[in-house]
């Protein structure tokens, strides 16, 4: 499994940026039309595509372990808590919900969104488990391994823990099924019903949280998964409110655009200037060295590929700053931002947009970099 998590990883940036081009264009012809265009319910056809198209990516990065993830303090039971009615819309009404968190549950270091998508897809997986109806129990717990309760997981370690359960009354699985069960596309649906990406994806999401997955079931008895995630003693705490600074109004303010891929650049070119931004454009981290040297006004902004060749996106910006160190770099790439902070070519607090993107996430991600 490790080695196909790598070839996810690797196919990612073409594949992104291949999608940057089929979503990011179709948007721009939709806002072009008046309603009731008949081209509309074509152009939004496309536009679907591109985004299941890169919904499935996004599994496959899950399940390499190369996901963006954005982790905060979390409270487990607040998070199965504020999901019930969710839950209950995906089980349907031919199964009983019930909930059973431990008061004064300790906290865990996840990302939210992911957390969610893993109680999702194990519950989605429970309802397809009990076509009958059943019952779907959802429990939390403190968790505290030795060395012999360890042992009896292969990717257990000891340790302090918080651990969630999933439990359905349903088919159950035999121990082939259990074997190959976090593999991507592995499968026991009939055809059309679905990816085989759902638990792959949640054992790369716990995976990546430093936790792991442990899975009991028996023919006829029923499937318990049971989460664990790290404990951690920090408190949850409300941040600081950002202090709004000033920036360059749109019809004075002007980007450099690195970007290797013709069709991308083109793109976001034609995003940019759209909104009122003077764009200027390089195909190379060397092509923008020049296009800087023969500037003298001011760049108030680049926006660069990350993994380019010969010169990659960080290296671009280190060569820039003495010479403009007023200029802001938003950094952009089809792979994650985990990825790329892996491989050496991105500091973690960079300003970062992670490809296929909508024309207003880049419009936003512009403007949160000029204010940060």
């Amino acid at each position: 499994m490790e080695a196909v998590g790598q070839l996810a990883g690797g196919i990612a940036h073409d594949f992104n940026n291949l999608l940057q081009v089929v979503t990011g264009y179709s948007e721009l012809l939709l806002a072009r039309l008046v309603p009731g265009d008949p081209l509309r319910e074509e152009i939004e056809t496309i536009k679907k595509a591109g985004e299941r198209a890169a919904s499935l990516t996004r599994q496959l990065l899950a399940f390499g372990r190369r996901q963006v993830l954005a982790p905060k303090i979390l409270d487990l039971n607040a998070i199965v808590s504020n999901m019930g009615q969710t839950l209950r819309g995906l089980i349907g009404e031919n199964i009983d919900l019930v909930t059973a968190p431990r008061p004064g549950l300790r906290y865990v270091k996840a990302d939210p969104d992911q957390i969610e998508q893993v109680i999702l897809n194990l519950a989605a997986n429970a309802r397809d488990a009990m076509p009958r109806g059943g019952r779907l129990t959802i429990e939390t717990e403190d968790a505290n391994l030795d060395e012999a309760c360890a042992r009896q997981c292969p990717d257990a370690r000891p340790g302090s823990y918080v651990m969630l359960a999933i439990s359905d009354t349903g088919c159950g699985m035999d121990a082939e099924t259990r074997a190959r069960l976090f593999e991507p596309f592995f499968t026991t649906k009939a055809q059309g019903r679905g990816t085989g990406l759902g638990l792959a994806m949640v054992y790369g999401i716990v995976t990546q949280s430093g936790g792991w997955v442990s899975v009991s079931s028996e023919p006829g008895r029923g499937s318990t998964f049971r989460v664990y995630l790290p404990r951690v003693e920090e408190v949850v705490g409300a941040g600081q409110p950002a202090r709004s600074r000033m920036e360059p109004s749109r019809d004075t303010m002007t980007i450099l655009l690195v970007e290797d891929e013709e069709m991308v650049r083109s793109l976001v070119r034609a995003i940019l200037q759209g909104n009122g931004y003077t764009v200027l454009e390089a195909a190379s981290g060397a092509e923008a060295l020049q296009v800087n040297a023969q500037r003298e006004d001011p760049i108030h902004l680049m926006v660069t590929d990350v993994m380019m060749p010969h010169l990659n996106g960080r290296e671009l910006a280190e060569r820039l700053k003495p010479l403009r160190p007023d200029m802001k770099v938003l950094y952009m790439s089809g792979y994650t931002e985990d990825e790329v902070v892996r491989q050496g070519a991105l500091e973690t607090s960079a300003a970062f947009l992670q490809k296929p993107f909508a024309p207003n996430d880049l419009l936003r991600k512009v403007h949160e970099t000029m204010d940060n």
